[in-house]
């Protein structure tokens, strides 16, 4: 069995020489190590290899893991699951980045909730880019509106798209859906020029970084193929 430094060896080589290939600057892609399920120990492996950003969907479960490792310094840490009203409060008070904004009242609690003490929260929409029933994330031809009201909300910093495309699509299929979603963010950030930095694309897993890449992400979500598979459920 690999271990994690192994794994994130071979991810980062990957994650570079995709954006080599995509003729993008070296430092212009982060690996965001999405530690859903894995336990403290796993997590204190990664952050010993130099792996500092994490991705987590489970607010409680986050925050146990946040109290085992309060003991290390850097820590970046990424809320990337479904948002409920009733735990934005501490989403906003735990969290560096939350990708999984999808609604405008969503955006105000964490807005309201984020203490003045904290650097504000950066934050990505999360985008239906292909339209799946069963998925979060707004539609496109939602976007200007909520861009428009969320870029004058206080304690936010609104960065860019997120997105989860089909993974069923076969390769043309996906391509062209992260060239939408990059394409979506570059006419928001033309349009709106006031609304933040926009610089942000939060595309791509273990099985599609480097389609991804050459899309225009700038954070790819790596789970399995930094921390192995998951145990089945008992």
């Amino acid at each position: 069995m690999s271990s994690i430094a192994d794994n994130l060896g071979s991810v980062t080589r990957r994650i570079q020489k995709a954006t080599l290939q995509a003729g993008r600057e070296p430092d212009s892609v982060g690996l965001l190590a999405v530690s859903k399920t894995r336990p403290a120990g796993e997590l204190r492996a990664a952050v010993a290899e130099g792996q500092l950003a994490f991705g987590e969907n489970y607010l409680q479960e986050a925050l146990e893991k946040m109290a085992e490792l309060a003991d290390l310094t850097g820590i970046d840490w990424h809320f990337i699951g479904p948002l409920q009203s009733n735990k934005t409060r501490q989403i906003a008070s735990a969290f560096s980045w939350v990708h999984s904004v999808d609604r405008l009242k969503v955006a105000r609690r964490l807005s309201e909730q984020r203490d003045t003490g904290l650097p504000p929260l950066n934050i990505c929409l999360q985008v239906n880019i292909n339209n799946e029933q069963s998925k979060s994330g707004c539609q496109p031809e939602d976007l200007p509106e909520l861009v428009h009201e969320i870029s004058q909300l206080p304690r936010l910093t609104l960065r860019g798209l997120m997105a989860i495309p089909d993974p069923e699509q076969a390769e043309p299929e996906l391509r062209a859906s992260f060239g939408k979603l990059a394409d979506t963010l570059n006419t928001l950030r033309a349009d709106y020029p006031e609304a933040g930095p926009l610089d942000t694309l939060s595309m791509g897993m273990s099985g599609d970084l480097e389609i991804a890449i050459a899309e225009g992400a700038t954070w790819v979500r790596v789970g399995t193929a930094v921390f192995g598979e998951r145990s089945p459920k008992s």
